[in-house]
């Protein structure tokens, strides 16, 4: 017998009191709990059926529930049935129909592999989803939940033995610093794609959880994440929905997060911050921040700040960071550091990641002809080619988009404007209201910039390198022309700084937007330089005279 077991009943004593069926009583199962009309749902796993649902039956938070279905399997053991649990929380937390019950045990777990895990993985859980949709309980499918920004960073995603060693130490960081007075402050860095926003929203998520625990240390704690990004904004927000103890009021900007400190003459007990770098380091007006540096407003408004911080993803002068302005700040503190090291996003062999690190100091190397098959890495001299080519991927694979260096003219009148016009040709830099840019089907017509993609994945991404990112012939390396970005607000200058300081930060504020741009994909980069002469150069170093 190959097929799942797949038995909906009635959540009362009469249709649960006994099990028969042999792989339903005596094997390992997943359970899921479910009133559709809430829609609220609890997701578990057991090795002892009876009692367990037993124990759901007293428990007056489940008495919401009014359905039950039971999954069996002859195959199943118990590190299946714990994998497909996560999964099926990650995927209903993706679908985001239900309000889920479950809080964070299964968070804890590392990523490891056990026999037959991909059998699980793809065959058996495909099977119980698809039951799921036919039922009408699941909406969408496991492809298009893929693509989505909610499932890749949900708190119940399988950490690296890494990850989990970090968000364990933060916890222990914590609860050792809880009851203390002061501030306290503990920093995690690491480049683009090392799984930073993951393991944020599952520690998030973990602490709210024994904030709501009475047996916790941490109970009844006051905390809040604080996001720069608006498109990141949204995804925890639809986060927030589908889990017990994340409320949206707890997601805020940083300067909303100090003025309503300073309203209610509060004090946060955690503080979470993701993408420090993107903090203002000065005063600004446009944003109503009246200090000199959010970061350190936020140290003094909570007594634990844990800060996700990353100098290369730096992109305003405003803003601008390095690991000693970050240190003058930490060290008035009691601080601890950890960093990330592990790339996540990318399937992309150590010579192609080595290649992109390299470009983003300006140093052109021979593009690596051995590539993995899981990785694309491609140089295109005509600009259909180059569209096609994306627009391809995205019907293939979805989540394929085309982004740009800011290079190009825009403003927020609602106007639409467009990238390079003699030659890609396409509207860029749209926002929308409540999906994030890449979600959106139609933008696949259109060109992301920094600020539409930054934190997020793409299956496979076009980098546009505008008039900014030039060849320079002399010295075979880039020459970064900061004349031509057309980010004036990135470039705003600073008094504390002089014109040397400032006019080197404009560069590395566009040597940084490409790192991250070229660091969007999972499965591919496409590039497009405007440059003619960069073209011929990079098309040289991938060793050809044409596109593949």
């Amino acid at each position: 017998m190959e097929e799942v077991i797949f038995e909906t009943r009635n959540f009362n004593n009469s249709d649960l009191g006994q099990l028969h069926t042999i792989h339903l009583n005596n094997y390992p199962i997943v359970y899921i709990l479910y009133n559709s009309k809430k829609p609220t749902a609890y997701i578990g796993q057991t090795v002892h059926v009876n009692r367990r649902i037993q124990d759901h039956l007293s428990n007056p938070k489940r008495k919401v529930h009014e359905k039950t279905i039971l999954i069996g399997h002859e195959k199943f053991n118990q590190s299946a049935t714990y994998n497909i649990e996560t999964n099926l929380i990650n995927y209903f937390i993706a679908d985001n129909h239900y309000k889920l019950q479950n809080v964070s045990q299964t968070a804890n777990k590392k990523m490891h592999n056990y026999y037959q895990k991909e059998f699980y993985d793809k065959k058996i859980f495909h099977q119980i989803w698809e039951k799921l949709r036919e039922e009408e309980i699941a909406q969408n499918t496991i492809e298009d939940l893929q693509n989505k920004d909610i499932y890749k960073i949900s708190p119940y995603k399988e950490l690296s033995e890494q990850q989990l060693e970090i968000k364990e130490r933060v916890i222990k960081f914590c609860n050792e610093n809880a009851k203390k007075t002061g501030q306290h402050v503990f920093i995690v860095e690491g480049d683009s794609g090392t799984g930073k926003s993951v393991l944020l929203s599952s520690l998030f998520n973990t602490l709210q959880d024994k904030a709501n625990d009475p047996s916790s240390n941490l109970y009844n704690t006051d905390n809040y994440l604080i996001v720069n990004h608006s498109e990141m904004l949204k995804t925890y927000h639809n986060i927030a929905y589908s889990l017990p103890n994340l409320k949206k009021k707890q997601f805020k900007k940083p300067t909303p997060f100090i003025n309503s400190m300073d309203k209610g003459n509060e004090k946060a007990d955690i503080t979470l911050v993701d993408e420090a770098h993107l903090l203002l380091s000065k005063e600004d007006s446009y944003n109503n921040f009246r200090y000199n540096n959010q970061l350190d407003e936020i140290i003094k408004r909570s007594n634990i700040t844990i800060v996700i911080f990353d100098p290369k993803q730096v992109l305003k002068i405003k803003s601008y960071w390095n690991e000693r302005l970050l240190q003058e700040i930490t060290n008035q503190y009691n601080a601890e550091t950890l960093k990330l090291t592990h790339q996540f996003r990318m399937n992309a062999a150590p010579e192609t990641l080595d290649w992109i690190d390299q470009f983003a100091e300006k140093n052109l190397k021979a593009i690596p002809h051995k590539e993995s098959h899981k990785f694309e890495l491609k140089v295109f001299n005509d600009p259909e080619q180059f569209k096609q080519k994306v627009n391809d991927k995205n019907e293939q694979y979805g989540l394929s988009r085309i982004v740009s260096t800011f290079d190009y003219v825009h403003k927020k009148d609602g106007d639409t404007y467009y990238v390079d016009p003699s030659g890609i040709n396409m509207p860029w830099n749209i926002t929308y209201e409540n999906k994030t840019w890449a979600e959106e089907a139609n933008t696949i017509n259109e060109v992301g910039s920094i600020y539409t993609v930054q934190g997020f994945d793409l299956n496979y991404v076009g980098v546009i390198l505008g008039p900014s990112v030039k060849y320079d012939e002399e010295n075979d390396k880039l020459f970064i022309d900061t004349g031509q970005y057309e980010d004036k607000g990135a470039f705003t200058s600073r008094k504390d700084l002089s014109f040397e300081e400032n006019e080197e930060i404009k560069e590395e504020i566009i040597l940084n937007s490409i790192n991250v741009l070229m660091k969007r994909g999972i499965h591919g980069l496409y590039i497009y330089p405007t440059d003619p002469k960069l073209r011929r150069r990079l098309l040289q170093l991938k060793g050809m005279d044409h596109d593949e």
